[in-house]
């Protein structure tokens, strides 16, 4: 059994990795998407990568989670719905809706992802086991609050994301401007939507492992966010100026 002490030893020092990654990636676009781009070794299609990088989550947050000697209860095992709930989605329901046929990812950049998610998956496995929520905690207003902000979050990112798959007819490989919902304040409300989530998450576990995970997550798609911008800027001179990058307004 792994102690606590050492536990939020290695996620604070995982969160030292994650202001690394968050300097590389301002400087240095991941090479997937719209910023895929040789140089990054074999290509994996693109659905077969998404579908592989998500699920190790929930391998990885299980096989931790259900080998703990630790009494669960049922505030934890909430916990574990919602991280189920949305790994669900981005792993077998996501990925297969995207029309993305004949695309590819970098295998070194699948390979990064599932690493990032696979240790992601132990932390808050092993994390959420030794928090011990009693029943009470449900009306706690850190979960209510946490809970509001985390499935408003959700219901941002999907309608974004569905915005941004039906861009595409079936068939077609381009890119277009995305138009409608939140697209009509920031570039990349569905990033925005992701980054919230796990935002709430944290506020409704009250845990280490929840607020490693949003940092993390802020590291990877706020320069991705950016990017984003610029790369619209750079093929559409039409492209609305006045949209920000992620907050209405301000950025």
């Amino acid at each position: 059994m792994i102690s606590s002490t050492f536990l939020a030893y290695a996620m604070l020092a995982w969160l030292g990795v994650a202001v690394v990654a968050l300097i590389a990636l301002w400087f240095v676009d991941a090479p997937y998407g719209r910023r895929s781009r040789a140089g990054w070794g074999p290509g994996i299609p693109n659905q077969l990568a998404w579908f592989l990088m998500e699920s190790v989550v929930l391998i990885s947050f299980y096989a931790t989670f259900l080998t703990t000697s630790n009494h669960i209860g049922v505030s934890t095992w909430i916990f574990a719905s919602l991280l189920t709930f949305h790994y669900v989605n981005r792993a077998l329901i996501y990925p297969w809706r995207t029309r993305t046929k004949g695309k590819t990812m970098p295998l070194s950049v699948m390979l990064m992802s599932m690493t990032f998610n696979t240790v992601n998956g132990f932390f808050i496995g092993a994390d959420l086991t030794t928090l011990s929520r009693a029943d009470s905690w449900l009306t706690d207003p850190r979960f209510l609050i946490g809970i509001v902000i985390f499935f408003s979050a959700m219901a941002l990112n999907w309608h974004s994301d569905n915005i941004l798959i039906n861009l595409r007819k079936p068939g077609e490989t381009g890119y277009s401007i995305p138009r409608g919902g939140a697209f009509t304040w920031v570039t990349s409300p569905n990033l925005l939507g992701e980054i919230l989530e796990w935002i709430g998450f944290a506020l409704l576990t009250w845990s280490l492992s929840g607020l490693t995970f949003a940092i993390w997550t802020c590291a990877n798609l706020i320069p991705r966010a950016r990017s984003n911008q610029r790369w619209y800027f750079e093929h559409f001179p039409d492209y609305p100026r006045e949209r920000r990058v992620l907050i209405p307004g301000i950025w």
